[in-house]
């Protein structure tokens, strides 16, 4: 059995979730989450709890029972806590400044780059070297983040790039001069 998908999922107060046949939606004090999933997962709500169930125990089921319980749950806490993701900015005129809803980033090219975050998802410039990507959607959130560090990956000789903040970036020596 899953370890995953066999642990029910407490609704909190505040939030209601609506089951109609495949499609589940989510509502809570931040915003509101539907998300459609395989036919063959049961999901029942009973006593202010979710629990899900698979049919067999091939192992297609057995995949599809951790991945519903784990999209259900980040749902539920996406519409009560939200998600967070916050990226660092590392190399001498790299920053990053709020444009609106956009984020305008330099990053030593020969221009700027302006990054339109999708709908649901909040940009902040904490400060020209700190970013914080925000939502109810842990998905989107991710999404957005990895998209942001893809515009300049930290590289491993000097570190210089946009990193997750609190990552590792593995250094190499470099030249050695004889």
């Amino acid at each position: 059995m899953s370890r995953i998908g066999k642990q029910i999922i407490t609704i909190p107060d505040g939030v209601s979730v609506t089951i109609d046949g495949r499609r589940v939606n989510v509502k809570g004090p931040k915003g509101e989450l539907e998300r459609e999933f395989h036919p063959s997962m049961a999901i029942v709500q009973e006593d202010g709890q979710l629990r899900v169930t698979r049919p067999t125990d091939r192992q297609d089921h057995r995949s599809l029972h951790g991945l519903t319980g784990s999209l259900l749950a980040n749902m539920i806490t996406g519409v009560v806590d939200g998600f967070e993701k916050k990226l660092e900015i590392v190399g001498i005129g790299y920053k990053a400044e709020a444009a609106g809803k956009n984020l305008r980033l330099h990053l030593g090219y020969s221009h700027p780059i302006v990054y339109a975050p999708p709908d649901g998802v909040r940009i902040e410039a904490d400060s020209p070297i700190a970013v914080t990507v925000s939502g109810i959607d842990k998905e989107k959130v991710g999404q957005a983040a990895a998209e942001i560090r893809g515009l300049r990956p930290p590289e491993p000789y000097k570190g210089k790039g946009v990193r997750y903040a609190g990552e590792h970036i593995r250094r190499k020596a470099g030249k050695t001069a004889i």
